[in-house]
Order: structure tokens, then C-alpha cells, then sequence
């Protein structure tokens, strides 16, 4: 059974502006992606966010491409 990855976000209007994150962590979707486009590897962001796992970074990707549509 695949999990839904958009799942993970959460959006919340007093946390971050609103915007989504991770998991309602203070990390926002466009900060992973703004790392993965710095040239960031995955496991270069999982070790810099203990809290973070693979999954999160996939599902910033997966609603980046939701948005993008």
C-alpha cells in the first residue's frame, strides 16, 4: 500500500505565513526545494534536519509538481 506523500504537508494560518510544511515543523516545502535547487543532496538535507526524513523531501517535490500543474 503506497502512502499519500502530500500527507506530510500541512499548512497552518499561524505558522509560517501560511505557507506549507513539513509535518507542521517550522520547515517550509520551499525551503527543501530551495536547498535541493542550491544543489543539496537528500542526504545532505537529512543530516543538516534530524527531524526530517526521505519521505518529507519527496513529498516537497511531489507538491511542487502538484503546483506547477
Amino acid at each position: 500500500m503506497k502512502t499519500n506523500l502530500l500527507d506530510r504537508i500541512t499548512i497552518e494560518s499561524g505558522k509560517c505565513g501560511g505557507r506549507p510544511c513539513i509535518r507542521g515543523q517550522r520547515l517550509r516545502v520551499s525551503d527543501i526545494l530551495g536547498l535541493l535547487g542550491a544543489g543539496a543532496s537528500h542526504q545532505e538535507i537529512l543530516e543538516d534536519y534530524s527531524f526530517l526524513e526521505e519521505g518529507d523531501i519527496l513529498s516537497a517535490l511531489e507538491c511542487a509538481a502538484m503546483q506547477a500543474m
